[in-house]
């Protein structure tokens, strides 16, 4: 793997941090560690924005389908080595190797997508009131765009602002997590041996907060992308208010599943199993409080109960692994005590709840189903980011809904139903940016991605993915004879 760079890439150059400092990366599977990378500060932050501003004119003038050929070319770069690129996700993620596959598969997609998308960044012409005057709107780049994303999609996150900013005709400058910052060193040099001017994409590594405030202060850098925590997309809100900073955030989730007794249990029951605890269940749109009807809720346990029990955990580099670590101890404690104070409070643990004895190293915790969860309990208002599963049983359609859109969140819900008036109906009353009936999957690269409420601001992917990362310029002509 000598081929892959593995340091920031400021102005077309793999580069060390500015201070000399490293950080080791640790697998969270055996908490080995993997490498030293370069841990920068304020220094590398502000001359990658350097980099990218001076880029800016020469790719922002480049035709939308002259920026396609490299998007393209990087896809296909992807591809080639996606196989060996999923070894090194893995290794940093904890995530079993066929989810990192899939990632960098999709990342393709994305590339894919956005460098067609690019050349239908279309204005319009709009018909004036007088017969001497003209109405033009057309769309322009926007300059340098920030992205600080998180761990647990170390490509994905990253690879759809990328993908789309690039297409618009701006430049980059990406903090992927310091946990797994390699994911975005190699999606950094498939663009750049792609053909991605010195500058065009940059990647750097380093202390978070000093980073993201040298990405709020200088008034070049007109957009920051971030992916993480409420908390922290607040204070970034805060700080962006002093260049009047464009924001696209997406925050937390505690994703409502509402279960009803038309389904197929054990359909529902294997697939439930499927998506909660992917990656982890370290997932923002992760399925969390599973409200399942009273006439199928006791099939519903029993299955679900047995499916995550059979579950193998392990290295995600082991085949027939299925569910891999947390990412840090951090995580897991965290996951610790949100079960232990809901089983203080009255709930009641049917598998799992602890960490598995047979992997005394990594940062492992056990599949859990958790039943008798009340509204009080931090275990049903927080997002878990964890391997648990919750189920609140119902008998009443509108007090289900009720509680499912009682919460500061409004990422995603899901619906389980073969009943077309309930699926309509619940699809238009829950109050999340994205609703999946029948299905788990919201992330799409022509498909709107981002949430309401304290989820986040703006839009990732399709269309309007495209246009949250270019300005809009209307053109007023008069004394047109």
């Amino acid at each position: 793997m000598s081929d892959f760079a593995l340091k920031q890439l400021i102005n077309g150059a793999w580069v060390d941090a500015a201070n000399s400092q490293t950080w080791p990366l640790v697998n969270p599977a055996t908490e080995a560690v993997l490498m030293d990378v370069p841990f920068g500060s304020a220094d590398d932050a502000g001359a990658a924005i350097d980099a990218a501003a001076a880029a800016f004119p020469a790719w922002s003038r480049q035709t939308p389908y002259q920026r396609a050929e490299v998007l393209l070319k990087a896809a296909a770069w992807v591809l080639e080595r996606a196989e060996r690129l999923a070894v090194l996700t893995t290794e940093e993620s904890g995530k079993p190797y066929s989810e990192s596959l899939a990632e960098w598969r999709s990342a393709a997609n994305y590339l894919t997508w956005f460098a067609e998308e690019g050349k239908r960044a279309y204005g319009r012409t709009i018909p004036a009131r007088l017969p001497n005057r003209r109405i033009t709107v057309t769309h322009q780049p926007m300059g340098v765009i920030g992205t600080i994303t998180a761990w647990n999609f170390p490509v994905y996150n990253v690879v759809r602002s990328w993908a789309a900013a690039l297409a618009a005709g701006n430049t980059v400058v990406g903090r992927p997590s310091e946990y797994t910052p390699r994911s975005a060193m190699l999606l950094a040099q498939a663009l750049h041996e792609s053909g991605a001017l010195p500058g065009v994409v940059n990647v750097i590594n380093g202390e978070p907060a000093a980073m993201a405030q040298v990405m709020l202060d200088d008034p070049r850098l007109r957009k920051i992308s971030f992916t993480g925590s409420t908390r922290v997309g607040k204070l970034l809100m805060d700080g962006a208010s002093k260049t009047v900073k464009r924001l696209a955030l997406e925050l937390g989730g505690n994703a409502p599943v509402l279960i009803f007794p038309d389904v197929n249990v054990e359909q529902a029951a294997r697939s439930a199993v499927a998506w909660k605890y992917r990656n982890c269940g370290q997932v923002c749109v992760a399925p969390q409080r599973f409200y399942v009807h009273s006439r199928i809720a006791e099939e519903f346990i029993e299955r679900v109960t047995q499916l995550a029990g059979g579950l193998r955990l392990g290295d995600g580099l082991q085949q027939g692994v299925e569910v891999g670590p947390l990412i840090n101890a951090i995580q897991r404690d965290r996951v610790v005590a949100l079960v232990a104070d809901a089983v203080t409070a009255g709930a009641e643990v049917l598998v799992g709840g602890a960490r598995p004895a047979d992997l005394p190293r990594g940062y492992f915790y056990a599949p859990t189903v958790i039943t008798n969860v009340m509204p009080d309990m931090r275990l049903y208002r927080e997002e878990i980011f964890g391997p648990v599963l919750p189920v609140i049983p119902f008998s009443d359609t509108e007090e289900a809904l009720q509680m499912a859109n009682d919460t500061d969140y409004g990422l995603t819900a899901f619906v389980l139903t073969n009943d077309l008036n309930t699926a309509v109906k619940m699809s238009e009353a829950l109050q999340f940016g994205m609703v999946c009936v029948n299905d788990w999957l919201p992330a799409t690269p022509e498909a709107p991605f981002g949430g309401i409420k304290q989820s986040g601001l703006g839009r990732e992917c399709g269309q309007e993915g495209l246009e949250d990362y270019l300005e809009t310029k209307t053109v007023l002509l008069g004394g047109i004879p």
